[in-house]
């Protein structure tokens, strides 16, 4: 939706919003500076059902809005659905910066390539030619620093800190130069995910606009989701058969893996099953994306938080584990889906997508959900319209489309929201409450009806709590 119409001709700053508020993806923010100059918060890919305000929708991703006073590029964190429109933004002629956190510069080319090479071109000089102009293009920025915009036109500063969400996940505060602040919260982790250092509130804000993907619910606790992964662990090894987990390859991936080095480290002198031990179980990371990713991960690790760090100094590998097996070339992929179909030998499957809409889970879905030994188990969101989203609702005895067929759905199916990479409804309203200056306007995006429409009311008991005035608005709604 284009909000021109909820501010006052020729008074700026304000926010036009593309995308991420007729859904959950497809973020894009441009914070208006003046007539002549803004910023583009994120510039993320549509997924399921999801559109763009003007049209642009997972099968029609060219930019559907006006770009010509857009001078510099800003981005929350390197997820698809937050900076997989970059290239075809480049392509409709923007010629200028992309800022973006230390770690996020670090991982953004692996998404980018993949993206590139999905959606637009696999010619290998084309897709050199995309990185090298990515990375002229690349700005990264220090947690914590105001760093000034180079806007022709107007004055504009911004500041990244830590969101908890993935490696490198950043909120935004754009400031102009009466002193305005607009935050933009990006996507927001839970409390305590592993690896990460927590989401950290900015000092003030006078507009905040904030993510609601679980802006309806609580999450489960650590102790409690890690007892539940164990749980569906133990009784997909019990029944002989695979567990597989759709993840995304950056994050959800790795904090998987984390968790699993952890449950494996605690039980190591104990049986999982009569006949294997805990320290003979193979993981199986089936994803080259994710591979890529878990080893900048690895590299990254002065942005780890304590817990991560003291596991290093034990000497222990949380992503890098002897366990763990990693799946590069596609027949080595289409021989393990064989032998773990075929086979009564336990394992533990991550693959992506992480929303069952393309990928390697695909192959193992497949082949493994007729059969009953097997155990599906959903860590994160699944958008309306995505295969994972319909599994989810029918389960067990229900079925699914996938690529044109029809598959039987004859295997257990548990879904653990506490592995969710976006914080919940708690965190979010945490992330509002820790400011010091609080915002008068906020604005609720990134979530479906309901839930923007439920955080909306919270915030707004919560502003009569603290006798504040607010105006909460949920734009595209």
């Amino acid at each position: 939706m284009d909000c021109r119409d909820d501010r006052q001709d020729g008074v700026f700053p304000y926010v036009v919003h593309h995308g991420a508020v007729q859904g959950v993806t497809g973020s894009a923010h441009e914070w208006v500076v003046s007539e002549s100059a803004s910023v583009l918060i994120d510039c993320g890919l549509f997924q399921g059902r999801d559109t763009g305000p003007a049209g642009a929708s997972a099968s029609d991703l060219s930019i559907d809005f006006d770009i010509s006073r857009i001078q510099a590029v800003v981005l929350t964190h390197v997820h698809i659905d937050h900076v997989g429109r970059l290239p075809w933004l480049f392509a409709a002629g923007y010629e200028g910066p992309v800022f973006c956190s230390e770690p996020s510069a670090r991982l953004l080319p692996i998404v980018l390539e993949d993206a590139f090479k999905l959606g637009i071109s696999r010619q290998p000089d084309q897709v050199e030619a995309f990185l090298t102009l990515l990375g002229q293009r690349l700005v990264p920025v220090p947690y914590e620093q105001w760093t000034a915009l180079p806007l022709v036109g107007a004055s504009a500063f911004i500041q990244l800190l830590p969101a908890g969400h993935i490696l490198g996940s950043s909120s935004v505060s754009c400031r102009n130069s009466k002193g305005h602040v607009t935050v933009f919260s990006g996507d927001l982790g839970a409390r305590l995910a592993p690896i990460l250092r927590p989401a950290q509130s900015p000092y003030r804000a006078d507009c905040l606009v904030i993510e609601s993907t679980y802006g309806d619910r609580m999450h489960e606790g650590r102790a409690t989701r890690s007892a539940r992964l164990e749980h569906a662990l133990v009784r997909a090894m019990e029944d002989n058969g695979t567990l597989l987990i759709p993840a995304f390859s950056i994050g959800r991936s790795q904090e998987l893996l984390y968790e699993l080095e952890g449950l494996i480290h605690r039980h190591r002198s104990s049986p999982v099953n009569d006949g294997l031990d805990w320290e003979a179980l193979p993981i199986v990371l089936d994803s080259p994306l994710a591979s890529r990713f878990t080893r900048v991960y690895r590299e990254l690790d002065d942005f780890w938080d304590a817990e991560a760090r003291e596991r290093l100094d034990q000497g222990r590998k949380p992503l890098g584990f002897e366990q763990l097996l990693t799946v590069d070339d596609h027949d080595a992929h289409m021989r393990m889906v064989r032998y773990l179909a075929e086979s009564a030998r336990p394992a533990v499957v991550i693959a992506a997508s992480g929303m069952c809409a393309g990928g390697r889970i695909m192959n193992y879905l497949k082949a493994m959900l007729g059969d009953a030994r097997h155990n599906l188990l959903f860590v994160g969101y699944q958008a309306l319209g995505t295969p994972g989203r319909t599994i989810q609702q029918e389960g067990q005895g229900g079925e699914v489309v996938l690529d044109g067929e029809r598959y039987s759905i004859s295997l257990p199916v548990t879904s653990i929201s506490g592995y969710s990479a976006h914080g919940d409804q708690q965190d979010l309203l945490d992330f509002v409450a820790r400011m010091q200056e609080k915002p008068d306007e906020v604005r609720v995006v990134h979530g479906d009806p309901e839930a923007k429409e439920e955080l909306k009311a919270a915030l707004e008991v919560c502003y009569d709590r603290w006798a504040l005035p607010v105006r909460v608005l949920c734009p595209g709604g």
